[in-house]
């Protein structure tokens, strides 16, 4: 998250800029100059001619291994050994290079990755093998698989040690990139024979002798070997099949070709600009570190951490790297989505409890996975049902079992409402740690300490007047709860001194206020993706249409309707449900209705969800749905309700279709826009909204206007 400290600049930089040897010369200048001051001039071209000699020594003692040197390609990297010396790294301009006061690691490289071609080794169709020295590292895009052979790597806070299972790694342009570092283990006291004998026994399963013997030619103390793999993936190639996405993983660069590497293209990644990769401020890491160690020594209960804070300040890249740290000690991590935006595991629109046991190595939409407890709000923000929102946070959080720590993730809307939306959560769901992150491009948000809380009103509970012992129990006040009926079964309200910590980032932004949305509506429409990638058949059979899937066919009379984010008439319910993201739920009371139509609810019903589907089409003679989902058939026979929300199918899913003569199902240009509930009018709804929405003013420059010659009663 923060910026690498730079170096300072050395010496021999500033020299090699100054002017080359110079002699006095008999024309005219070379008189006159000596004329008016022979000392000065005659001081400078020694102070000239002695700097140029410093740099020629300090390049020959770069260039002291010889011919190894200078044989190396351009972006040939330094070896793995570590030298105290200077490191040697040639191209075709030598450029500034950093001194020994240069902060290692990272860095040192200011346009990519630490150059790493030179620990590469090709050792089969896609199967790349790199040695990494320690604190040394790769940045890059794309998607691998990787597997630890000797040492450890860690990657978005997850180490892999050797012996473990290989792991996927997915690093696109819509996130921080992925880094592949090399870390600290510990190594017994053996000699370099005994070290480079285990070595060759780890690397023995996996690649040929030559290969071994390449590694030890390359490997030092503390050095890292991984063998990286080309990753086949069903998701990944339906998300790639769609006009637009084809370079989400790989963006066109106009950069030098000198960073790019043939060996790391074989395995589908590349080597990618350091600052894209993901870097972590102090109070950052200091404050996962203790949320670790409290976690772990956690012996009253279990911890339950709260992320907070405004729009675009890492709260999702920390909760995943905080995520990833938990799971090196810890069998398992529970995580409370309440972000209906940008949601980590489930497709958007979703209130969703989840026992998580695999490291999350990507963005969202590669690791979708099943929760233990979900509700579907089928919208991407709360402001205009607040109350149906807490109610479904504490549905959710009920099935909270206290068996494991808990992250919870909250929204970015801060201000106003949602500030005081926020309190109440923090009141309801009790946490031991309250993260808040800020960075200097966020607006003002107060600090939310255990003191600070107590005094502010939320959206649905007051303020309360504590005494002095905190985290004790307090009676029952009629006032400060949302219902008299969630007051007889919610028990007495506890207030407990939850601990704050303020953690400062630093990122590289693209989202301005202009942009912010649209930008979140692919992130939103990627997720959806990911989600509809799950039915694709799994490789190396090819991708399907959505028309070649074979669905489900449900009775109307089996399962009810709800539009939960619009009025739609009876008449048109049919048009609104064809073609439409579906969420899949289950409601306890018996669904009951007329044979001959669907049945429709009057409210909206507070039920699980238990996945979600496309309803392909609509069965008119038999009164049968037709939906595609990827959930298992004995979770859909207790399916019982299907809800349609705003969150929507992108387009481009539909353009890519094709029928029989040529045809494109469920898009046609004979339609009538003008029926409420149908998807294009809402779609157009939520393009009015937004274009009704006031955008903050450009930034005017204006030019400071003297004060001279004012009078004072002018100023």
């Amino acid at each position: 998250m923060a910026d690498s400290p730079q170096a300072p600049r050395p010496s021999w930089v500033r020299a090699r800029k100054a002017r080359p040897p110079a002699s006095l010369a008999r024309g005219r200048r070379g008189r006159l100059g000596a004329q008016r001051g022979g000392k000065r001039l005659k001081r400078r071209l020694l102070q000239a001619q002695a700097a140029g000699e410093a740099w020629r020594e300090g390049a020959r003692e770069v260039r002291k291994p010889g011919k190894a040197a200078a044989r190396r390609p351009p972006s040939l990297g330094p070896d793995p050994d570590p030298d105290p010396g200077p490191d040697p790294d040639p191209g075709p301009d030598p450029g500034p290079r950093p001194g020994p006061d240069a902060t290692p690691g990272p860095a040192r490289g200011s346009k990519a990755a630490w150059h790493i071609a030179g620990n590469l080794r090709t050792v089969g169709p896609g199967r790349v093998l790199m040695v990494l020295a320690v604190e040394k590292g790769l940045t890059f895009s794309g998607y691998c698989r990787v597997t630890c052979l000797y040492g450890q790597v860690q990657v978005l806070g997850f180490t892999i040690s050797a012996g473990q299972p290989a792991q996927d790694l997915f690093s696109s342009y819509t996130h921080s990139r992925l880094c592949i570092e090399a870390v600290h283990y510990f190594v017994p006291e053996k000699c370099k024979k005994e070290i480079r004998k285990d070595v060759r026994l780890s690397l023995k399963p996996h690649v040929k002798l030559e290969d071994r013997n390449w590694v030890i030619s390359k490997f030092s103390p503390l050095c890292s070997v991984i063998l990286l793999e080309r990753l086949q993936n069903a998701t990944v190639n339906y998300i790639l099949s769609h006009p637009g996405l084809s370079s989400i993983f790989f963006q066109e660069s106009t950069s030098q070709a000198v960073y790019e590497h043939p060996e790391l293209k074989d395995t589908g990644i590349k080597s990618d600009k350091l600052k894209n990769g993901l870097r972590l401020t102090e109070s950052a890491l200091s404050a996962l570190e203790e949320l670790v160690n409290d976690s772990c020594e956690e012996v009253d209960g279990c911890s339950v951490i709260l992320v907070c804070g405004h729009q675009d300040v890492g709260k999702s890249t920390f909760t995943r790297y905080l995520i990833n740290q938990l799971l090196n000690s810890l069998p398992c991590v529970d995580y409370l989505e309440c972000d209906l935006g940008q949601t980590e595991f489930t497709p958007p629109g979703c209130i969703s409890l989840l026992n998580i046991t695999e490291p999350v190595l990507g963005p969202p939409f590669m690791h979708q996975r099943t929760p233990q407890k979900m509700v579907y709000l089928g919208q991407p923000t709360c402001k205009d049902s607040c109350e149906n929102f807490i109610e479904a946070v504490k549905f959710v959080f009920g099935a909270y079992r206290r068996e494991a720590p808990l992250i919870i993730n909250t929204m970015g809307w801060v201000t106003g409402q949602g500030l005081k939306l926020l309190v109440d959560l923090i009141r309801l769901l009790a946490p031991s740690h309250v993260v808040q992150l800020q960075s200097n491009h966020s607006p003002y948000m107060p600090n939310l300490t255990a003191s600070d809380v107590d005094v502010m009103d939320g959206l649905y509970t007051r303020r309360k007047v504590l005494a002095r012992d905190r985290g004790f129990q307090l009676p029952k006040f009629p006032d400060a709860e949302l219902t008299d009926e969630e007051q007889e079964g919610s028990g007495p309200v506890i207030f407990a001194n939850h601990k704050l910590l303020i953690v400062q980032t630093k990122f590289l932004f693209r989202k301005t206020d202009r942009n912010r949305e649209q930008h979140n509506k692919v992130l939103r429409d990627l997720a959806v993706l990911g989600y509809l990638g799950l039915l694709q058949p799994p490789v190396p059979k090819p991708l399907c249409p959505l028309q070649g899937l074979t669905p489900y066919q449900v009775p109307f009379n089996a399962v009810a309707l709800r539009v939960l984010h619009a009025d739609v008439a009876p008449t048109h319910i049919l048009y609104a449900v064809n073609a439409s993201w579906l969420g899949l739920c289950h409601i306890v009371d018996e669904v009951r209705g007329d044979t001959h139509g669907p049945i429709l609810l009057a409210q909206t019903p507070l039920c699980d969800c238990l996945g979600f589907g496309i309803c392909r089409g609509i069965d008119m003679e038999k009164k049968l749905y037709h939906i595609l989902t990827p959930i298992l058939p004995e979770k859909l026979r207790t399916v019982n309700c299907l809800l349609l929300g705003a969150i929507s199918i992108p387009h481009f899913v539909f353009q890519i279709q094709r029928g029989p003569e040529g045809t494109i199902p469920y898009v046609t240009t004979d339609y009538n826009l003008k029926l409420p509930g149908a998807m294009e009018k809402i779609r157009s709804r939520e393009m009015e909204d937004m274009a009704k929405e006031k955008l903050p003013p450009r930034a005017r420059l204006y030019r400071k206007r003297s004060l001279r010659g004012k009078l004072p009663n002018q100023r």
